[in-house]
């Protein structure tokens, strides 16, 4: 599994079952077999609103890669799990992943499972990097649905992220060195 920790906002949302999932007419399978060893485990994203359309951004807690997913409709958000793997494999391909890290996020995508313990440094980079879409938005004089979500989530991803007591990330990068971290894909599982 993956634990998604929600903002209230999106919470409010979401379709779950009682055990956090949500209540989906696809269902996701999954590969993984213990959720504490899985290096893409835990997310938090927020619901934004950028020209009245109902977005969601997501952003992985250790290395801060977003994946956007704008212009939600009420019945998409019971099929978030599809949204989130399709975004994130396609965000991947736009930031220069190669074929091992292709198989290796296909090997640890799990289903979403969700909650509010949410994370004031995570929540601080969701915040920063829905500002940056939004001013761009207006900057340039774009529509939110001429966007492109997997460009999107790249540009986010090409830009330096703080992780409170590290510095600063590249996010894009940070991903791919976790997807392949020894250079053979092992991740002591």
């Amino acid at each position: 599994m993956i634990r998604l920790h929600c903002t209230k906002k999106l919470l409010a949302k979401l379709p779950l079952l009682e055990d956090g999932r949500l209540r989906s007419r696809k269902p996701v399978l999954s590969l993984v077999r213990d959720p504490a060893t899985n290096p893409l485990g835990d997310w938090h994203a927020n619901l934004i609103l950028l020209q009245r359309r109902q977005c969601v951004l997501f952003v992985h807690d250790a290395t801060r890669f977003p994946v956007f997913v704008p212009a939600l409709k009420k019945a998409d958000f019971a099929e978030l799990d599809w949204f989130f793997q399709d975004g994130f494999m396609n965000t991947l391909l736009k930031v220069g992943a190669e074929d091992k890290h292709m198989k290796a996020a296909e090997k640890w995508l799990a289903p979403l499972v969700c909650d509010n313990d949410c994370n004031r440094s995570v929540q601080g980079t969701l915040n920063q990097m829905g500002q940056e879409l939004g001013l761009s938005l207006d900057y340039r004089n774009e529509s939110i649905m001429e966007l492109t979500p997997y460009q999107t989530s790249a540009w986010l991803a090409e830009r330096p992220s703080s992780i409170k007591g590290q510095g600063y990330v590249w996010p894009g990068r940070e991903m791919l060195a976790l997807l392949w971290p020894d250079g053979k894909g092992n991740h002591n599982d």
